[in-house]
């Protein structure tokens, strides 16, 4: 499955790091990793495909997307967050169950933040059964399409083909999102019960306490400009003791 990273050239150990953890919480993940960059050019390797992209965000992803059809599943991760914990054995059968949703368009399995929290506002009512009896919930909107999930090629075309030309940072598209209908026949979901944590790796443009530790840890160096992290620990999701 091809892995979507929206990223850019001067956050490449954002990617680094990001792409070091799934190989450490799933070894035997499936994901070719398309990572975009503008003069920092990469080694293509079984899991890693570097694609030469212009600067703006917009036409990054739509780069990304260029060859793929509309239909088809792909794994969707900024490299603005990361995975702390993931239930792989549960994640593996929910991706091996997305080829029998074909009412859906989109799984996420972190339930976390709005979508628990204030499931009235971003979450129709009702529940649907799995092929092996695990509970989905439907997503109103565009809430939380930034968490690393499952999701149809069209989804995020649709997205980003409706965001203006010139977005000057990223975090811009949270507010953004909301200004743009998502279809209804474009049907996201996410797991009713929680299956990952993930960290977010910066907050206000510095780098969390948490991330900042984790790269450290991996052995990466971190750029000047991310060498002070602003003491935060900022993680989405909570697993089920």
């Amino acid at each position: 499955m091809k892995a979507i990273v929206l990223t850019c050239d001067k956050y490449r150990v954002m990617t680094e790091h990001m792409i070091l953890q799934y190989a450490k919480l799933w070894p035997q993940h499936p994901f070719t990793f398309r990572i975009p960059y503008q003069t920092l050019a990469g080694t293509n390797s079984t899991n890693r495909q570097y694609i030469k992209t212009p600067s703006s965000i917009k036409a990054t992803v739509l780069q990304l997307l260029e060859d793929l059809d509309e239909e088809e599943w792909i794994y969707w991760c900024l490299d603005d967050k990361y995975p702390i914990r993931l239930l792989v054995e549960q994640i593996e059968l929910f991706m091996a169950d997305l080829a029998l949703a074909h009412e859906m368009s989109g799984l996420l399995f972190c339930r976390c933040r709005t979508t628990l929290d204030n499931p009235q506002q971003t979450l129709y009512p009702g529940k649907v059964t799995n092929s092996f009896s695990e509970v989905y919930l439907e997503r109103k909107t565009w809430a939380q399409i930034w968490i690393h999930q499952f999701v149809k090629v069209k989804v995020i075309r649709h997205l980003f083909m409706n965001f203006p030309d010139d977005i000057p940072q990223a975090i811009v598209m949270d507010q953004l999102k909301f200004l743009i209908e998502k279809p209804s026949a474009y049907r996201l979901f996410v797991t009713e019960k929680n299956f990952a944590i993930f960290g977010e790796s910066t907050e206000g443009g510095k780098i969390t306490q948490n991330c900042h530790d984790s790269i450290v840890q991996h052995g990466l160096e971190l750029p000047s400009w991310f060498s002070q992290s602003n003491g935060k620990h900022v993680l989405m999701g909570q697993l089920s003791p």
